[in-house]
């Protein structure tokens, strides 16, 4: 195994124990401030290091759009508000295990990119991926209801929940699917644009639903009581996980990075039993059998690629 492999591996595993601490991080803060504002203020700031790395990398050329703005604004605002705005409004309502529905929910994603490469490209999916993504539900539905089935109408939100979550991981695959229209394009500068434009989606939203009553601005208290969420999430799950990951996918492949998301509900789990959450036996099934979906789906992705490889050979 080569040292720049291992690097690639490297750098895929700090992108998702950053992703996986996410949630359990988001929890308290969520109890203090909307998702809507700390959205503004986490990806405010990411977009602004986005761009001044880009300035200085890349010059003042690099944030012309070269007449994709409407794509880019797109792309970027089902990423930087969609995502934020749902993953973390569900995570709100589910309440306490929320952060787990969340990173579960997070681990399917690709799986539903297979759905959006069907959609928007073309690629119609296997039956074994499929199976897959039944299997996956069938887990998610475990710790989603931990084994009962009348939480899901029970008054609790708990389906409005995990609707506007599934919704908020579908919103970041289409983001993620949109990168590959820019294959000419560095990863800083996707990056940099479509945060910029999704951003500005995020102030338009703001300033609506501030005006019409529906949100009120956060106050400088809320602020301060979210200080440390916010560093952590500007930080480690934004600028550091987003380059981490897409860096190392390009070094060990697409199909071997995959696998890394597997580990993003994991990490949830231990650090939220960490902070004194008491997991039930169906969570835990459930999130084994959706993992175990994924890996099959992987595997089986590995063999048709081999099998072609050995075919074009011969």
């Amino acid at each position: 195994m080569s040292k720049k492999y291992v690097y690639g591996l490297i750098l895929c595993l700090i992108a998702v124990l950053s992703w996986g601490g996410m949630f359990p991080v988001m929890a308290p803060a969520l109890k203090i401030m909307d998702p809507f504002y700390f959205t503004l203020l986490r990806y405010g700031s990411v977009a602004i290091i986005f761009a001044i790395i880009l300035i200085i990398v890349e010059g003042p050329k690099a944030f012309k759009t070269e007449g994709h703005a409407i794509k880019l604004w797109v792309f970027g605002t089902a990423a930087f508000a969609g995502f934020s705005f749902l993953v973390f409004l569900g995570q709100q309502l589910a309440g306490q295990s929320g952060s787990i529905i969340a990173s579960v929910m997070m681990a399917i994603q690709p799986l539903l990119g297979v759905l959006v490469g069907w959609l928007y490209r073309g690629a119609k999916p296997t039956v074994a991926s499929l199976i897959s993504m039944v299997i996956a539900a069938i887990g998610v539905f475990m710790v989603v209801t931990k084994g009962h089935i009348s939480v899901l109408i029970s008054g609790h939100h708990t389906l409005l929940a995990v609707v506007f979550i599934l919704l908020g991981a579908l919103c970041w695959v289409i983001y993620t699917a949109g990168g590959a229209d820019f294959p000419e394009w560095s990863i800083l500068r996707y990056s940099t644009l479509t945060a910029i434009l999704g951003v500005c989606s995020v102030i338009v939203v703001l300033v609506v639903a501030t005006a019409a009553g529906w949100l009120k601005v956060s106050t400088m208290t809320q602020v301060s009581g979210v200080q440390n969420a916010l560093i952590y999430m500007i930080t480690l799950a934004g600028v550091i996980a987003v380059f981490a990951w897409n860096m190392g996918n390009r070094v060990i492949g697409a199909i071997n990075g995959i696998l890394f998301m597997n580990l993003v509900p994991i990490v949830a789990f231990v650090i939220t039993i960490i902070n004194g959450y008491k997991v039930s036996a169906f969570e835990i099934i459930g999130c084994l059998i959706t993992i175990s979906a994924l890996i099959g789906n992987n595997i089986y992705n590995r063999y048709v690629a081999h099998k072609k490889l050995t075919i074009v050979k011969k």
